[in-house]
């Protein structure tokens, strides 16, 4: 399935007119034409079947016939995660944490981050590239950028993992992982989280976790939590 994300306004829309760089994008780049069939998802669990129609040098039309919707993904995974000093370590995070099925991405800023300021709109835009490319009909949300204090205070699931290298962790993530429950890990920068920031994280309910005998970068932790997170909600499902 040739899978396509656009803004659309409802699952009732049967039209959708492109504007000139995505219309540009659609036929000069992907060599659609008029007539050419292909699927479209809002990102919110909508699947249309789509036909080109109306194609000109600034714009084009897509006739849209709803397909089906599918529910959210049940149970969530929302990975928390200090953005990583070189930026294509942390694009490849969000590539691969979208293919793989994730809910919610937070980009938190902790003490011993390097990195202290993200460019929203380009991880939004490699978030879209994959979801497309894996064919998702649920766009993961790509939170604001805050403090770990501003995280850890407001945010709440039936599972909280805090996932670092610091002796005294109780477990093994896969361990602790409840099938079926909503689940926040967090995964700390270059450096590790700091022992305050785990005192915190502690005081506001999160659990302490490792994530095995090897010292992981921050992307393939945050890699490799979703990995397990989502392989443990398969083997609930046989």
């Amino acid at each position: 399935m040739q899978l396509f994300y656009y803004d659309i306004p409802s699952a009732q829309s049967t039209k959708l007119e492109l504007e000139k760089q995505d219309s540009r994008h659609l036929t000069k780049v992907l060599r659609k034409k008029s007539g050419d069939t292909f699927h479209v998802t809002d990102g919110k669990g909508n699947l249309f079947d789509a036909t080109l129609g109306l194609v000109t040098s600034n714009r084009c039309e897509i006739d849209l016939a709803f397909a089906k919707a599918e529910p959210p993904p049940s149970p969530s995974l929302h990975i928390a995660i200090a953005p990583t000093k070189m930026n294509d370590r942390m694009e490849w995070f969000l590539e691969k944490a979208t293919e793989i099925g994730v809910s919610t991405i937070s980009p938190i800023i902790c003490q011993r981050s390097e990195r202290k300021k993200i460019n929203h709109d380009r991880f939004q835009r490699i978030i879209t590239s994959a979801l497309q490319q894996s064919a998702q009909l649920w766009m993961p949300e790509l939170k604001d950028q805050q403090s770990f204090d501003q995280f850890v205070k407001n945010h709440d699931a039936q599972q909280k993992f805090m996932a670092h290298c610091m002796d005294g962790t109780e477990g093994y993530l896969g361990s602790q992982l409840e099938m079926g429950s909503d689940t926040i890990i967090m995964i700390g920068p270059e450096g590790d989280f700091t022992p305050d920031e785990w005192k915190m994280a502690i005081t506001m309910g999160f659990e302490s976790v490792n994530l095995g005998n090897t010292r992981l970068r921050t992307e393939t932790a945050g890699v490799y939590t979703a990995t397990i997170f989502q392989g443990l909600q398969l083997l609930d499902l046989k």
